[in-house]
């Protein structure tokens, strides 16, 4: 299922995206949150809901929010986790180059996120270096500590795409403290929903691509992590508990502004997409605030 938070006339609810429709699932669970921790029954409601196809809207007549618009905690990241953009980070004096042993985490303030269509407001007196970062996003949806690699699927409720748009210039700025320069109020676009994990099945081999203005900048899939979802999943679980609702960012694929010759950066009116094969498509447009 697809499921996506939305807002038609000022209303935010939940629904199921069917086609160009969306039914309506909110007395079903008022938030994401309480679909992604719904038990059994609820999940047979929800299909039974989306079978009888009633009490919907059309997707043209609704706004699609962020499908977690408040997740309940920051949004782990992953840093460096493809080959080529490693290579590009080199290239600029980023970092030497080699292949890393283990995945590097940050994390992005939740006021970071906004929808699929918002526009992303760039503060030029804050920053001119506003980049982007396509990625696949990981919702978690079972809780779990010191989780095997082997048994780290089951705890995906579902996936999305995310792009971590970074202020480059901030986030090098404390010796690699990356945290500030990620977390810019409603600069990160998630969506358009939330795909769960049994219709996405094998998330590997899916291709992730991010255009401005029309023009290919990023161009790669999934196959080629350093470190797959399962060895993230483990990773991670080994110092924290991950709760239903966490997000993972699994990190971006060479191609970003920061890392051409010359660098490009994003600017008032640009056009951003950002597109993962089987699961969605954002469309960003970038204002001046």
């Amino acid at each position: 299922m697809r499921l996506a938070t939305y807002d038609y006339k000022g209303l935010t609810g939940v629904g199921v995206v069917v086609g160009e429709r969306i039914v309506d699932v909110t007395p079903l669970g008022p938030t994401m949150l309480d679909l992604i921790t719904a038990d059994a029954g609820t999940t047979a409601r929800l299909q039974d809901a989306v079978a009888a196809g009633s009490g919907g809207y059309d997707l043209a007549d609704v706004t699609l929010l962020a499908p977690i618009p408040v997740p309940p905690r920051n949004v782990l990241c992953v840093g460096r986790n493809y080959a080529e953009h490693i290579a590009e980070g080199a290239s600029h004096g980023r970092n030497d180059g080699r292949m890393p042993e283990h995945p590097a985490w940050f994390t992005k303030a939740v006021t970071s996120l906004c929808g699929p269509a918002d526009g992303i407001g760039l503060d030029l007196s804050l920053t001119g270096k506003h980049d982007w970062e396509a990625e696949l996003a990981v919702v978690i949806g079972r809780p779990g500590r010191h989780i095997p690699k082997e048994r780290a699927m089951e705890h995906i409720h579902s996936y999305c795409v995310l792009n971590d748009v970074t202020a480059r210039d901030i986030q090098h700025r404390y010796g690699d403290q990356w945290f500030k320069g990620k977390s810019i109020d409603a600069s990160s676009p998630m969506g358009p929903w939330l795909v769960t994990a049994d219709e996405v099945g094998d998330p590997g081999g899916r291709r992730i691509t991010c255009s401005v203005n029309g023009v290919l900048k990023q161009d790669s899939d999934t196959s080629q992590f350093i470190f797959d979802i399962p060895t993230l999943i483990a990773d991670i679980s080994q110092v924290l508990t991950l709760q239903p609702g966490d997000i993972i960012s699994t990190g971006t694929p060479g191609g970003v502004g920061n890392g051409r010759t010359p660098q490009e950066y994003l600017r008032p009116g640009d056009v951003l997409e950002t597109h993962v094969a089987g699961i969605g498509r954002l469309r960003n447009a970038c204002v001046a605030l």
